[in-house]
């Protein structure tokens, strides 16, 4: 980023603040909704009772009537999760950043098993027809990364959109990532060290009936330095526009992380994505949608999801107590993604 100095500093300033002090609080919410870190969306059951899942062991279960008060339901895997501990080094260990889709009857759960700083990561996919603890079938690996791998296997991100099936993943690593459609690479470019989200766009990348990968053929979508960092993408669909909400800077490191989620379009699912200023993703751009304000720090790790005509932001950040679930309502009226 360029530095800006004297009056057009000062202006750049003033305007950063009046956009931060816009920043909606998060949806007040009760009960079960502390201790969350990396929410899926929200996944809403037939007889309309609410799902959010969560990175914790076994991964955790929380349940809601209406969103707002949240009652914990355990966990996905209460015998521990035996198959993923060629990542995690254990049979019962935290899982990440699980990712929720409702269709047809059918919970799909998409999640990781790695460890902090490792490239050896694997996604898996879980299927159940309640969603409540004990009822999961282990679908199995979906994409494996190990040690020499220049890539890294997590934060998997489905997306339907009608007939076809999308994934989307990418982290904050260096390296080369993919996913028999979606990749990041991360390499030497200029003496810097670039991350780049990648996504198939020849055929469809996701077979429905198995949830598994179809196709490699691959599109890069947004890049950036690695120092800042770029991770957790989130791919939607609404009006004509394709959305890739994403993630920059430092994660998880309490009242010093610096998340913010960023956004860019598309009308097309393979890109390019630009922010607002016309700014291409892979240039690394990425139009400002929530970032730390006031006792709300580091937004980010962040789902989106539509009810009731209604699309919701779904994050974790940070106060002094720890990590808390965030839920704001988000409105395309400019066509543009904004908070409220």
């Amino acid at each position: 980023m360029k530095n800006l100095f004297g009056y057009c500093g000062a202006v750049a300033l003033a305007l950063s603040s009046v956009v931060i002090a816009a920043y909606p609080n998060p949806i007040a919410m009760s009960g079960a909704y502390t201790g969350v870190h990396d929410p899926s969306a929200l996944c809403q059951r037939a007889d309309g009772l609410w799902f959010l899942f969560s990175t914790a062991v076994g991964i955790a279960i929380r349940t809601s009537r209406d969103r707002v008060s949240w009652t914990n339901a355990g966990v996905v895997w209460p015998n521990g999760a035996s198959w993923t501990s060629t990542y995690t080094g254990g049979n019962n260990e935290n899982l990440w950043a699980p990712d929720c889709t409702f269709r047809n009857g059918q919970f799909y759960l998409y999640y990781s098993a790695s460890t902090f700083g490792s490239r050896k990561s694997g996604m898996f996919l879980a299927r159940s027809s309640t969603g409540v603890q004990g009822s999961w079938t282990n679908d199995g690996l979906v994409y494996g990364s190990t040690t020499s791998s220049s890539y890294n296997a997590i934060d998997p991100n489905l997306l339907i959109d009608g007939s076809k099936w999308y994934l989307v993943f990418g982290s904050w690593s260096s390296g080369i990532a993919m996913c028999f459609g979606v990749r990041i690479i991360c390499g030497i470019e200029n003496e810097l060290e670039h991350c780049y989200l990648f996504y198939a766009h020849d055929h469809d990348s996701i077979n429905p009936s198995t949830g598994k990968p179809l196709s490699t053929s691959l599109t890069k979508l947004a890049s950036r330095s690695s120092s800042v960092g770029i991770e957790a993408p989130v791919i939607i669909k609404s009006g004509s526009y394709y959305y890739l909400f994403t993630s920059w800077d430092k994660c998880c490191a309490g009242l010093s992380s610096t998340y913010n989620i960023r956004v860019g379009r598309s009308t097309s699912v393979k890109g390019p994505y630009v922010d607002q200023a016309g700014v291409n993703l892979t240039s690394g751009g990425g139009t400002l949608v929530l970032a730390t304000h006031g006792s709300i720090v580091g937004p980010g790790g962040q789902s989106v999801f539509q009810t009731g005509g209604v699309w919701y932001l779904v994050y974790h950040y940070y106060t002094s107590s720890g990590s808390n679930l965030g839920i704001n309502r988000l409105t395309f009226s400019t066509g543009w993604p904004v908070a409220y």
